[in-house]
């Protein structure tokens, strides 16, 4: 099976920590990486890709030192290898320009502000990384336990049944 990740990039290390924790009931599942930089994110992109790993969702800070968060959710997007993946900005301090150019640019999925909620963050990584399952074609029974199990059994039995 290709391992699929969640990649946090997030220059603050107790936000950062925070999110890793909160996304802890989903680490049986799925790799959680992350990142303290744009360029620490390309490089751990790099290590998921080297790895047979796939991107599904990136949860990202919009402040971070040298490129922002929207111009990596930017660059995903451009790339096919990671256009489908889901992208979350995470964050407190990106103005209304730089929230409108994530969805239209990046295709930003959800914006999620700072301090979040532990269950809406939970339960926006579900969601998104079973709409990535399903839109990758991905198949969907490693991943029934820890996202939405009766979403992706659904999905399983109409494949199944178009076979």
């Amino acid at each position: 099976m290709n391992r699929l990740a969640v990649l946090i990039v997030e220059d603050e290390a107790e936000v950062r920590e925070a999110l890793v924790r909160d996304l802890e009931p989903l680490a049986g599942s799925l790799q959680v990486e992350t990142a303290d930089d744009v360029v620490d994110a390309r490089a751990a992109l790099a290590d998921i890709v080297a790895g047979g790993g796939r991107l599904a969702l990136v949860l990202a800070d919009h402040r971070l030192p040298g490129a922002t968060g929207v111009d990596f959710l930017v660059e995903l997007n451009a790339d096919p290898a990671t256009a489908a993946t889901r992208k979350v900005l995470v964050t407190g301090q990106a103005d209304h320009a730089d929230t409108i150019r994530a969805v239209n640019e990046a295709r930003l999925d959800r914006y999620i502000a700072k301090p979040w909620d532990p269950h809406e963050l939970i339960s926006i990584s579900v969601a998104a990384v079973t709409d990535y399952i399903i839109s990758e074609g991905i198949d969907p029974l490693p991943y029934v336990r820890d996202l939405d199990g009766q979403r992706l059994l659904d999905y399983y039995a109409r494949r199944a049944s178009d076979r």
